[in-house]
């Protein structure tokens, strides 16, 4: 099997310029190719992953990518998938969050010399003379159809500035400055993005005269077709000090039984034989399949050895609920009254949950344990000696949890 008969083996494939010319390029190794990253925060997160992913597998079949990280163009902000505009950012935060995102690629991607290059488009894009853009470039971009491409319809419905309408034209000449710089003639990214990269591939075309490609990667939808990689308290990061290894490893461990089997094709490296096989898997197989996703994932993103504690922690939890790699809130003895904790006040203490009333209702509920014991009565309590040195494990739900530390015990 070729390489883009496997990309669209996975699904990873949405659409395509010129399907045969990159089937050249990529299955001969004589893709060099980007993928942009716009750094709206110091982490990567689950959104980035498959592009991640798909560069890894391309540079495993010989070809180059180029990691290009948006110092210029997050001094805009994308208005793609918005229907707001994005927070301006300074300079100084820009270069923080490019300098985060180097640390986390170089777990995908081997940067060493000759295999990989990582640029920021701020070497070019914050030089440029307003005058010669307009001169040079402005006369290839139609107004028209600009305004109807996808990535500007839910901002015109309240009001798109004229900032972030010449976003288009910075991703544009992106692509243009690293066809002139470093030969790419391949650009990969999220559906979303398709008009934004057509112009680049357009832009080459007009000035240069010569032909470069584009390729857009299907988003990661979970089956109700929303993104994923968020959860109720925020995004799923990269950066271990963001999303711990545990948590990370919960999240795909707690996926739907409809989307499991496309994450483990999409996202992971296992051969397409071995995940054929489990097409056929139900009822506690999925479960199987979702600990072997969360593996996977959580060893190419935090190591091996992080992917064996957060597995171990899991399995701990689902089966005595105790374990010791969790995420952990601390109580002082000034939390307790009389050397004893009511359940509600436990449970908002420890952040499962953020009033009382809602506390109460997940007890009535019986969504509520400790230690793996279901605590029927709002009115029960615990006193000091409940918290042993390795910590009372909460439980609200199914996918809700805390280790307490009683600090002092």
């Amino acid at each position: 099997m070729t390489v883009y008969e496997e990309l669209k083996a996975r699904g990873l494939v949405a659409q395509v310029t010129d399907e045969d010319l990159i089937k050249n390029l990529i299955n001969n190794g004589k893709a060099t190719f980007y993928i942009g990253f716009d750094p709206t925060a110091d982490s990567l997160h689950v959104g980035h992953f498959m592009a991640l992913c798909l560069m890894k597998r391309l540079q495993m079949a010989g070809n180059k990518p180029i990691a290009l990280l948006g110092g210029g163009t997050g001094m805009i902000g994308d208005p793609s998938g918005r229907s707001d505009m994005r927070q301006m950012m300074t300079p100084e935060t820009i270069q923080h969050n490019c300098d985060r995102f180097k640390e986390q690629m170089s777990k995908f991607i081997d940067f060493s010399e000759g295999k990989a290059l990582m640029v920021n488009n701020a070497d070019w894009l914050m030089d440029l003379n307003y005058i010669e853009v307009l001169r040079e470039i402005g006369p290839h971009f139609s107004v028209n159809r600009m305004l109807a491409a996808e990535c500007y319809k839910q901002r015109m419905e309240k009001g798109l500035t004229f900032l972030e309408f010449n976003y288009m034209i910075m991703q544009a000449y992106d692509f243009f400055a690293l066809y002139q710089r470093y030969g790419c003639n391949l650009q990969f990214g999220g559906d979303d993005q398709w008009g934004n990269m057509l112009a680049g591939t357009e832009l080459i075309r007009r000035k240069l005269g010569e032909d470069a490609s584009a390729m857009t990667i299907t988003l990661l939808l979970n089956s109700e077709g929303k993104k994923m990689g968020k959860t109720q308290s925020g995004a799923v990061w990269l950066d271990p000090d963001k999303t711990s290894p545990f948590e990370f490893y919960q999240y795909w461990r707690n996926i739907a039984d409809a989307d499991v089997l496309k994450c483990i094709r999409m996202l992971t490296f296992l051969p397409l034989e071995e995940i054929d096989a489990m097409d056929s898997w139900e009822g506690s197989q999925l479960n199987r399949a979702k600990e072997i996703l969360a593996y996977e994932l959580t060893k190419m993103v935090h190591s091996e050895e992080e992917a064996n504690k957060a597995q171990e922690s899991s399995r701990a939890l689902f089966s005595q609920g105790n374990a010791a790699d969790m995420p952990t809130a601390e109580l002082s003895k000034e939390d307790l009254t009389d050397d004893a904790i009511d359940i509600l006040t436990l449970l908002l203490k420890s952040g499962l949950v953020s009033s009382k009333s809602e506390a109460r209702r997940a007890v009535e509920q019986g969504g509520v344990s400790a230690d793996g014991e279901k605590i029927p009565d709002i009115h029960e309590v615990f006193t000091s000696e409940a918290f042993t040195e390795s910590g009372l494990v909460v439980k609200k739900g199914k996918k809700s949890f805390r280790k307490v530390v009683l600090k002092g015990v």
